[in-house]
């Protein structure tokens, strides 16, 4: 077995390494844009469920003292 390097076997390793190379920046790619859709779609659930919840405690506290009134709770 020979052990000289030669340029065709560093161009040939070269030529390798840079798809390999191609291959993770793609994927790396696509996981980004991946996360950016998750982090979206959870901003909106994180939005609406605000949303939800600020428009519930009004309601809730309403409750709170028509319970209270009724005695049906301590006060």
């Amino acid at each position: 077995m020979s052990d000289k390097v030669t340029n065709e076997l560093i161009y040939e390793t070269l030529k390798r390494m840079q798809k390999a190379l191609s291959l993770h920046t793609q994927y790396h790619l696509e996981t980004k844009e991946r996360l950016g859709l998750v982090e979206y779609q959870m901003g909106g659930i994180t939005a609406q469920y605000a949303s939800i919840s600020k428009r519930l405690d009004p309601v809730d506290e309403r409750l709170t003292r028509i319970e209270k009134r009724l005695d049906l709770v301590e006060a």
